[in-house]
């Protein structure tokens, strides 16, 4: 394939409001020894986008400024260490930035082929929550069969994958959602209970729905404001871990009794910093354990709504009006 020497993408004009986001043109990217060159057909939005262009999250040294953490497309060069693909393949890749464009270089040991059945807006839809959930919620928290979750933001991307994962893997899930509306979604996509958190206190319900007893996993994604309150409803041998932290991230005037009294873990990551051997792990048990699930349909992305790649501004203040259940999209290329 005869590969363009410009691309169309979406610059970053300093950090800001999604208004900074306009289409740009620039130079095809380089595929280093280790990685694909991808002919992006889709495109994820994610919440680390919006934390990066507002100046709150910057890419890791080396990585592209362009934002985009997960795509779809065709493989069209590799670089020479390359051994497991070839021009053609279509692929879904977890990348270091650089997704929102026409072409787009990831690590070979980031990419996955689609799913069974998948198009290029489902394939590209699966790799940043996924990444995120299998590393979070059951290399870190350890969730296995039999045990139960509360997943905060149950209609987030995260929170989707989430309760699915969970479901899929035997265990109790419970979700918090800001309304009736998202709370009866969570019950849709396989949650036990969904506790709409603006009416209810989420520390009673999940002791009123666990006869006290709590949970053993909780997915955070708040932080500090719910700090407390997860401690508290965390089961013996509770496991907390942080993914984000939309309710600010210092906590004040905390009891820590619990933490030795339950023996809880407090945990936590971030994915864009792992380094690529970690990447790769997460990638290869996502591979073994998750999409076998997904080629037999037992779970899957829930896509809101897509936007052309040219009106990624629009993508972003859905994102952040919080208005949307499940992933929002960008589509590059038929």
């Amino acid at each position: 394939m005869t590969l363009p020497a410009t691309m169309a993408y979406i610059e970053s004009a300093g950090a800001g409001g999604p208004d900074v986001l306009q289409p740009a043109t620039g130079p095809v990217p380089q595929p280093r020894a280790d990685e694909l060159l991808i002919r992006v057909l889709a495109a994820g939005v994610n919440r680390p986008d919006v934390m990066q262009r507002q100046g709150l999250y910057p890419p890791p040294p080396g990585a592209s400024p362009v934002l985009g953490l997960e795509v779809s497309g065709e493989v069209v060069a590799l670089g020479e260490a390359v051994t497991q693909f070839r021009a053609g393949d279509r692929v879904c890749a977890l990348t270091n930035g650089g997704g929102y464009a026409e072409y787009c270089v990831a690590p070979a040991t980031q990419a996955l082929p689609w799913p069974h059945g998948y198009d290029a807006l489902q394939a590209a839809a699966l790799p940043e929550t996924y990444f995120t959930v299998w590393a979070n919620v059951f290399m870190l928290g350890r969730l296995a069969a039999g045990e139960s979750l509360l997943v905060h933001g149950g209609t987030s991307g995260i929170g989707v994958t989430a309760l699915q994962l969970a479901k899929a893997f035997g265990a109790t899930a419970y979700a918090t959602a800001g309304s009736d509306e998202k709370a009866a979604a969570c019950l849709r996509l396989g949650a036990d209970a969904a506790i709409n958190y603006r009416t209810q206190d989420f520390l009673t319900e999940i002791q009123r729905l666990t006869a006290k007893r709590g949970v053993d996993v909780v997915l955070d994604m708040v932080g500090a404001s719910y700090f407390p309150r997860n401690l508290r409803c965390l089961a013996l041998d509770g496991r907390l871990v942080i993914i984000a932290f939309l309710g600010g991230s210092k906590v004040e005037a905390v009891d820590l009794l619990p933490v030795m009294t339950k023996r809880l873990t407090v945990t936590g990551s971030t994915l864009r910093p792992r380094s690529a051997a970690q990447k790769s792990a997460i990638a290869e048990a996502v591979r073994a354990r998750v999409w076998p699930l997904l080629d037999a349909g037992r779970c899957g992305p829930v896509i809101h709504q897509v936007f052309p790649l040219a009106r990624a501004a629009a993508a972003h203040a859905l994102m952040e009006s919080g208005a949307h259940i499940g992933k929002i999209m960008l589509s590059v290329a038929a």
